[in-house]
């Protein structure tokens, strides 16, 4: 047999191999070709950009939440079009795009319910629905039951068959919690003040004792009284110190009552925050708009700009003594502050501007609901914040109140 005879046959097995392998696939429980092999949804793969609505459906056919994208962002319908929480989102798309079939499940409809597939027309059902609009070809998928061992049960709309992914698929059906719940972030240390003015009675203030310190002092207290625990007094200067959301309407739909109450929160630096705050059907509503004080803020940044020379100086004093005691030092850097104040002066003022203006973006034309731990920091009257009196006894002595 030569060598042209060898290769020829060599050849014909390798054909041969290859056939028999394509027949065997071809022949193979579609659950085996799959499995590991198959992706959820193609047409989301290198396309999530292109999504521009999600729907989510729940029993009945109920539509629980609908993002919309548009030239704001993501926004949600069912909440006036308020921000979404885009990053929560996206991860849900990543998943549903990264999704492999794992393994072929039932393709009878009446067995469905058992792995929480079945058409969510149905009252009864127990998945949600999701419909992706944007794509090159419609997408709707119903996210079943988790499976115990991993994965989630899921069918393509439409499909008779289900499946069971890879990918651990929850889908929240409250739209509340699709909001971007970040409103504002003051932590207690930049706050000066704080004065709150109940519906009716007098206003209560606080007020930092020292410029770097933690506590807050309550003034006008009245003749007589101490003040209370200083965790409760200093809690109400924490209240903008990552401020969220619960929930969230136009503010033409929650008017605030004329009995409403307010806070304050001046900020060391110029920046003053102003809520205005109610209950209805008992949740804790709130309106909020931000202001720059020019004048505190000039101050603020008269003694930034101080203390930044000072500390220049100082900095320039120990290099000149460790090159008298040959000892190698590098001149400081003068800073903008030092160099060229007013620059430095109106870039401050233009930081301190835009944070003002990201705050009205976010607040203007809202009333949010707070969550209640949030509110009751503000809804304090003075008789609040003072230790309590010691009742009298028979013969006009006092006796220590109870703690």
């Amino acid at each position: 047999m030569n060598q042209k005879t060898i290769i020829s046959l060599a050849l014909l097995a390798v054909i041969a191999i290859v056939a028999a392998v394509a027949v065997k696939r071809h022949e193979a429980p579609l659950s085996e070709v799959a499995a590991g092999d198959a992706w959820l949804a193609p047409a989301l793969r290198d396309h999530i950009n292109d999504v521009r609505q999600v729907l989510i459906k729940g029993a009945g056919d109920k539509v629980l939440a609908t993002l919309v994208r548009g030239d704001k962002g993501w926004t949600l319908a069912q909440k006036g079009g308020y921000a979404v929480d885009s990053g929560k989102l996206r991860e849900l798309l990543l998943k549903l795009a990264e999704a492999r079939l794992i393994e072929q499940k039932t393709g009878a409809a009446d067995k469905y319910a058992t792995l929480g597939v079945q058409d969510v027309a149905a009252a009864d059902a127990k998945g949600v629905q999701i419909e992706l609009d944007g794509l090159a070809q419609p997408f709707v998928l119903i996210i079943g039951d988790s499976n115990p061992r991993g994965g989630t049960y899921v069918r393509r709309a439409g499909e008779a068959q289900s499946w069971l992914t890879g990918a651990s698929l929850t889908v929240d059906r409250d739209a509340a919690n699709w909001l971007r719940k970040d409103l504002v972030s003051l932590p207690a240390t930049r706050i000066a003040s704080v004065t709150l003015t109940p519906g009716e009675g007098k206003p209560v203030r606080i007020e930092k004792q020292a410029a770097d310190g933690a506590d807050f002092h309550l003034l006008d207290v009245p003749k007589g009284r101490e003040p209370g625990d200083a965790f409760t007094i200093n809690a109400i200067a924490g209240v903008l110190d990552g401020l969220q959301l619960d929930d969230v309407m136009p503010a033409a739909e929650a008017p605030a009552p004329a009995a409403a109450r307010k806070a304050r929160f001046e900020t060391v630096d110029g920046v003053v925050v102003e809520l205005t705050g109610w209950d209805r059907d008992g949740k804790h509503f709130a309106t909020l708009t931000a202001v720059l004080d020019d004048a505190a803020a000039a101050h603020a940044i008269d003694a930034a700009q101080a203390k930044v020379k000072v500390e220049y100086d100082k900095a320039v004093a120990d290099a000149s003594a460790n090159e008298e005691g040959d000892k190698a030092g590098e001149a400081p850097l003068k800073p903008l502050a030092v160099t060229d104040p007013a620059k430095d002066r109106a870039n401050r003022l233009a930081a301190l501007g835009g944070e003002v203006a990201g705050m009205n973006a976010r607040f203007g034309g809202w009333a949010f609901v707070l969550p209640a731990y949030k509110y009751a920091n503000i809804d304090k009257s003075m008789a609040d914040l003072l230790k309590p009196l010691e009742p009298a006894t028979a013969a006009g002595k006092a006796t220590p109140a109870k703690r």
